[in-house]
């Protein structure tokens, strides 16, 4: 009762809301109020709505109200795919329900919303039964009559189809009725345009064939077990049992003889009760009805009704697969038909597991994305990990970021010389514009990745820098110094000169040691002016103690007058003998006085 009451203080609450919004310019209208349907098939909850001129629609939603109690979740993201919004944001409304389930049942009711306003629902609803064909016998007056009964009344007033023994023997009414009926024959019916959805068998002594599920859903690459039982009379020895999807002219076409099936089949059962059927390494085209039937010694076939049979991949839909850090990413894990029982999705990045991924929700949300999430992720349902769904790849875009120069050629730089500073960057999109810039000038030196400096003066030294730009940004290097250094000669030319004078005094040597040997040799007493008294005055070379460098002179350099006292203390002789320099006094340079 206290449920009741409450339920009515939110009927006029929500009907007093929806007055003063819209003082009945704002209505929903359902085609049917109340419908009911079978269980496994597809239904539309037909439906308009209306809102005044200027307004825009800014969202549509459909909830369900169960046991007086409103759910205020958008049942449409809540059951696996199967519900489908297929109206508009102008006036149509209408959502469509596939493979209906027992759950289905509820009410339902439509909500939208502008820019200013919504549309409350007060008590405009549409009720959702759901049901399933049952087969009652009635026996009166030694006749039987057969009714094809649901628990509320479908919706489309259909035409029944009744099976006998499995064979289709009449369109008609809810209702068969006939006085021949035999308690070895089986009945059962369906509706028309939805045969699939088969009820019971019913018979006395029955020919039957029961399936453990009516309607599987399983996934692409998987194996499926159809488990399966049937029965006959005692009397009877079965002769032949098989599976079949389709009639070949007047005759069921055995799975087994069937191309592309051998070796994708295996019969499990056997010629007494059990008639499994099992299906390996499952194809997006086995999806299909699949039939069992058997024929006995006295000639009897019995076909039971069809197993829907749902081959599905796993797909993985990515909402957005391009975004900028920061953005939020929607991963959803998606079936065309519901895998039962799933408890948990796996979640993968790069072929690796995602940290706390195993969930039990089909949905994941990277909150705020950044560059380190850009890959290629994938999905699987508990159980079948190892049949994960398709890659998709997510992009993350971003300004430039670690941008940085380097010289070339490194080390010193001197002037007359050239050198090209280049430009590197992160970024996605890649960087499409690099400029450059010294520091304190307010103008930019140059465009492009590399930045060429030749013939280098000066005035080039300094700090210089590059900005490298994308769509998302723009990001600055750190400078890098350029140190200009004057031209390096001295060098070069002290070593050349003393290469010359290590040439020269080889080449003096060689010619003493010539003329010793062609004067026979002195004394090491002998003076020095009567070992050498043909030699030219520019013959000999004396050390410039002062430089310690050679000086090219005359002999009067080496032995200068003795009367003199300039440079007295300057050259040393060379030794005859040991052809070395004699580092002596001033009185072995100038020879013994005369």
């Amino acid at each position: 009762m206290a449920l009741r009451t409450a339920g009515s203080v939110l009927v006029v609450f929500l009907w007093s809301v929806a007055v003063v919004l819209g003082q009945g310019v704002w209505s929903v209208t359902y085609t049917k109020n109340s419908i009911c349907a079978l269980k496994g098939s597809t239904v539309d909850l037909s439906c308009s709505y209306t809102y005044p001129r200027g307004h825009k629609v800014t969202t549509t939603t459909w909830y369900n109200w169960k046991m007086g109690v409103w759910y205020t979740y958008d049942i449409q993201d809540k059951n696996e795919g199967r519900m489908e919004y297929r109206g508009n944001k102008e006036n149509d409304c209408t959502l469509t329900i596939t493979d209906l389930k027992w759950s289905d049942a509820a009410a339902y009711y439509f909500m939208f919303s502008t820019k200013s306003s919504s549309w409350i629902p007060r008590n405009d609803y549409v009720t959702l039964i759901v049901t399933e064909l049952q087969v009652e016998v009635t026996d009166t007056s030694n006749r039987k009559t057969l009714s094809c009964s649901t628990t509320c009344t479908l919706t489309d007033n259909p035409t029944y189809i009744w099976y006998k023994n499995g064979h289709k023997v009449k369109e008609d009414t809810s209702s068969l009725d006939s006085d021949s009926f035999s308690d070895a024959d089986s009945y059962s019916c369906a509706v028309k345009g939805r045969e699939d959805l088969l009820s019971p068998a019913v018979c006395q002594k029955c020919w039957s064939v029961t399936y453990t599920h009516q309607s599987i859903c399983a996934l692409k690459g998987s194996s499926v077990d159809i488990s399966c039982s049937y029965t006959y009379p005692s009397y009877h020895e079965i002769k032949q049992a098989f599976w079949f999807t389709k009639w070949s002219g007047m005759e069921a076409e055995d799975l087994s003889s069937v191309p592309g099936y051998e070796g994708h089949i295996e019969y499990l059962g056997d010629k007494e009760s059990d008639c499994t059927l099992r299906i390996t390494d499952l194809r997006l085209s086995d999806s299909a009805g699949f039939r069992f039937r058997f024929i006995t010694s006295g000639g009897s076939e019995f076909n039971g009704s069809p197993v829907s049979l749902t081959v599905t991949d796993v797909v993985l839909e990515m909402d957005p697969t391009s975004v900028s850090e920061g953005e939020r990413v929607t991963l959803r894990c998606r079936t065309k038909c519901t895998l039962d029982p799933i408890t948990a999705y796996s979640w993968y990045k790069n072929g690796q597991s995602l940290p706390n991924s195993n969930t039990s929700s089909p949905v994941y949300i990277l909150f705020s994305v950044s560059s380190e999430d850009t890959g290629r992720y994938s999905c699987s349902v508990e159980g079948h990990e190892d049949l994960p769904s398709d890659e998709e790849t997510l992009t993350v875009t971003y300004g430039p970021r670690n941008t940085s120069v380097s010289v070339s050629p490194s080390g010193e730089i001197v002037e007359g010389s050239s050198v090209t500073l280049t430009c590197s960057s992160d970024a996605n999109p890649p960087v499409d514009k690099y400029t450059w810039y010294k520091k304190n000038v307010t103008s930019p030196k140059a465009s492009g990745q590399s930045y060429s400096i030749t013939n280098i003066i000066s005035e080039d030294r300094g700090e210089y820098y590059c900005e490298a730009q994308n769509g998302r940004g723009s990001n600055n290097s750190t400078a890098l110094m350029i140190i200009v250094a004057g031209k390096q000669t001295s060098v070069v030319t002290a070593a050349v000169g003393i290469i010359v004078v290590v040439l020269v005094l080889i080449l003096c040597l060689s010619g003493l040691m010539l003329f010793r040997r062609y004067t026979g040799g002195s004394d090491a007493t002998t003076d020095t002016q009567s070992v050498r008294p043909d030699c030219n005055s520019d013959t000999y070379t004396g050390l410039n103690m002062r430089t310690m460098s050679p000086d090219y002179d005359t002999l009067a350099s080496v032995h200068p007058d003795p009367n003199s006292d300039a440079n007295s203390d300057m050259y040393t002789p060379l030794n005859m003998k040991t052809r070395s320099p004699e580092y002596d006094t001033l009185a072995n340079v100038r020879g013994p006085s005369h």
